[in-house]
């Protein structure tokens, strides 16, 4: 049986709170207790109890707990993601090749890109993603830039190619991200991703650039993701929150 998503728990969670087994001014389980229970990862755990908060039905605080502070949730429409990787829609089955890790100095054109001053120097990781059999295509590379300080990264990557840079940093170096901003737009390919990516130099690309930033909007990682136009396509759900 398929583990539960956090979409679910979170439903399972507010249907808890409704019905009163959850009473106003209550403490839920614990995140442990939570990831015990439903036998999955603490991060899908907090993925559940974030969308109870934005729904407004619960506060949360370090040392305390989650608090039920609301037995009906605001209304609006929220995305549908599981996390940032739902947000690449790949419309095929996938792989991604083994990532290539070096520390590089901005130039001029990267600067712009990130923000940052030119000669600013970065850990990057970047990475192909192709669809699987013989005649795979690229579907998309990837560049992430880290601060320098987290070069212990490099090892960790290649432990773990699968998990997401911005989730290792939480795991290893007690980071939280607490917002990512994207940006999406045109960018015709230049020479060299055009070979990277088998395309023909000045074809259209859809280039994702994504800032993940803490509590107090210092940018923890940024990513610049760069997809052939006609194999890529990005699908977003908005739902209504249900009470």
């Amino acid at each position: 049986m398929n583990k539960p998503r956090f979409t679910d728990i979170a439903q399972e969670l507010k249907e808890g709170i409704a019905s009163g087994r959850f009473p106003l001014g209550s403490l839920l389980p614990t995140e442990l207790e939570l990831r015990d229970h439903y036998g999955i990862s603490r991060h899908t755990v907090r993925m559940a109890l974030q969308e109870l908060q934005d729904a407004g039905l619960v506060s949360r605080r370090k040392n305390v707990g989650t608090r039920v502070e609301s037995t009906v949730a605001r209304m609006g429409f929220q995305q549908s993601l599981a996390s940032v990787e739902d947000l690449m829609q790949y419309g095929a089955a996938h792989l991604r090749l083994a990532p290539e890790i070096d520390t590089i100095a901005s130039n001029a054109a990267l600067s712009r890109l990130l923000g940052c001053e030119e000669g600013t120097r970065w850990l990057r990781i970047s990475s192909l993603r192709m669809e699987e059999g013989p005649q795979g295509l690229p579907l998309g590379w990837t560049d992430i830039y880290v601060d320098t300080q987290y070069a212990a990264l490099e090892a960790l990557v290649r432990a773990a190619p699968d998990t997401l840079v911005s989730a290792l940093l939480e795991q290893h170096y007690g980071l939280r991200v607490a917002e990512i901003v994207q940006q999406v737009r045109a960018v015709d390919a230049s020479a060299a991703m055009a070979r990277k990516l088998r395309i023909e130099p000045g074809s259209a690309t859809l280039q994702i650039l994504r800032r993940y930033l803490d509590a107090d909007g210092e940018v923890l990682v940024s990513s610049v993701a760069t997809h052939p136009g006609e194999r890529f396509f990005i699908t977003t759900h908005l739902q209504r929150a249900r009470g």
